[in-house]
């Protein structure tokens, strides 16, 4: 760079450090922005995969119970109720929990509040078990 000064080169020099460092900057934010992200995606997952998992879990094991209790009823109502229970552990077994990305994961618990608010309601008993079942976190579901 003929004719240029000693100063000019320097003030060059000056202009393209800032740009160099900005450039550096954002490649460095960038990058552990999407770690970050990605961090906190999977603790979110494994939170959200946890809470689906005890209530799913509860599902099962409160209709393998009141299963046991009635399987020696052979009233008309103890049948109902019988068949209310199957319908809610088949629906627990074939859940797609096994798969998280499913389309039909949110529908499908969705049907199963749906039939355990049903099988409650068939037995007598309260829907909100907030004061007897608690996650590890304290959150009651």
């Amino acid at each position: 760079m003929a004719g240029r000064s000693g100063k000019e080169d320097l003030f060059d020099d000056i202009l393209l450090a800032d740009e160099r460092f900005r450039g550096e900057g954002y490649l460095e934010g960038f990058d552990r922005g999407t770690r970050r992200g990605l961090q906190d995606g999977c603790r979110h997952g494994a939170s959200h995969g946890a809470k689906l998992s005890t209530v799913i879990s509860f599902y099962y094991g409160f209709a393998i119970t009141w299963r046991s209790l009635l399987q020696h009823n052979t009233d008309v109502k103890s049948k109902k109720r019988m068949k209310a229970l199957e319908a809610l552990l088949g629906l627990v077994q074939n859940s797609p929990h096994d798969d998280p990305q499913s389309a039909q994961l949110q529908e499908h618990m969705e049907k199963l509040r749906a039939k355990f608010r049903q099988v409650c309601s068939m037995l007598s008993v309260p829907t909100d078990f907030n004061d007897y079942i608690r996650t590890s976190e304290g959150t009651s579901f």
